[in-house]
Order: C-alpha cells, then structure tokens, then sequence
C-alpha cells in the first residue's frame, strides 16, 4: 500500500510531465486532488524527480528523449548567445525529465545586474521582468523571453535568473544526493553527446 508522500508524488509527477508544472505547485494540487489535509507531510524533491523518471518510463518513453534534446539545443542557443554573463542551466532540463512542456531555466551571473537586461535590448529580444526566490532566499530579477523552438513547432518559455558574480561559487556546491544542480555550456555539450536512446 502507497504511503500519502508516495501517492502524492505520483499523482504529481503526472501534473509535472503532462502540465508542466514545477516541483513545489506540482505537490500541493496533488495533495488537494487526493483530499489529503494540508499538514500531509510533502515527498521531497528527490522523491519527486524519482517519481518523476517513473512517470517518464511509463507513459513518454518514446517522445521524451527527443523533447529533452530538443530544449538542451535551444538552452545551448541561449547560453551561448549570454555567453559573457557565465549562464547556467538549472531545472528539469539540465536534470534530465523535461518534456514539451518544460519551461527552460538558466541563471546568469552578473557583474551589474542590470547588464543582462541591456543585452536583450541590444538583441532585439523582448522580455518580461519578474522576480523569483533565489538559492539563499533572496529576491532576484528573473527575465522571461518566449522563444520559438523548431524542432517541437512551438514557444518555450526561457527564464533568465540574474545573480551577482559573486554568487557564482556558491551555485556549484552538489546537492544532498551529489549532483550538480546546475551546469554551464560545457557541462551541457556533454550530457547532449549522450545519444536520445540513451536518455530513456
């Protein structure tokens, strides 16, 4: 018999992998879809992602792979296009369970925070400014663009998190289960030389 956490965590990986939803949303509707009161105890992330791969096994062996390739490109198009502002990649499509729907998140680490901003400009491109929570708790300036992704004929949401400089060391540290949260071109290249096959 399923635990509430692990109940929770299926019902949400399905709202992650055909909504695209993030994590924390993703946990809370699951709970309330289940009737459960909000003092359930929530899966943690890793549990999530875990539930998350499952789901993916299952239901989207086919498609994923290439799904997942797909916005790896247009995040490598856009790292390389802010390369001077050391972007990063973070979220479901550096760890591997984007799909389709998948927004991409990239933080970039700045010497004025306002530089990034003019960039864009200077690009032509047209942005939307918000604000998130960023890895100490802080408020930081997330830039949000609509990009147009060929290879899936549609718009892919890409948010840029801008971060001072000196946050950059700290960005690095693994998590709990020894795995870079995040990771730059480089970094990116290498999991892209891994064939969609492989990916399942």
């Amino acid at each position: 018999m399923q635990s509430d956490k692990e109940a929770i965590a299926a019902s949400a990986a399905r709202l992650v992998v055909e909504e695209g939803m993030e994590y924390g949303p993703a946990k809370r509707h699951a709970a309330r879809q289940l009737g459960l009161s909000g003092r359930a105890t929530l899966p943690d992330n890793e549990q999530m992602e875990a539930a998350v791969l499952d789901y993916i096994a299952i239901f989207c062996a086919e498609s994923q792979p290439q799904e997942l390739q797909a916005l790896r490109q247009l995040a490598l198009q856009w790292m390389e296009r802010l390369q001077r502002f050391r972007p990063h990649l973070g979220g479901a499509v550096w760890r591997g369970t984007a799909t389709r729907l998948s927004d991409i998140y990239i933080q970039l680490f700045c010497d004025d925070s306002k530089s990034a901003e003019i960039a864009l400009i200077d690009m032509g491109v047209r942005f939307e400014v918000g604000s998130v929570t960023g890895f100490q708790g802080e408020t930081v300036d997330a830039l949000s663009v609509h990009a147009p992704c060929p290879a899936l004929e549609l718009s892919v949401g890409v948010h840029l998190m801008v971060y001072d400089y000196d946050d950059l060391r700290g960005a690095l540290r693994a998590d709990p289960g020894g795995k870079a949260p995040r990771g730059d071109a480089r970094a990116l290249r290498a999991l892209m030389q891994i064939l969609p096959e492989d990916l399942a």
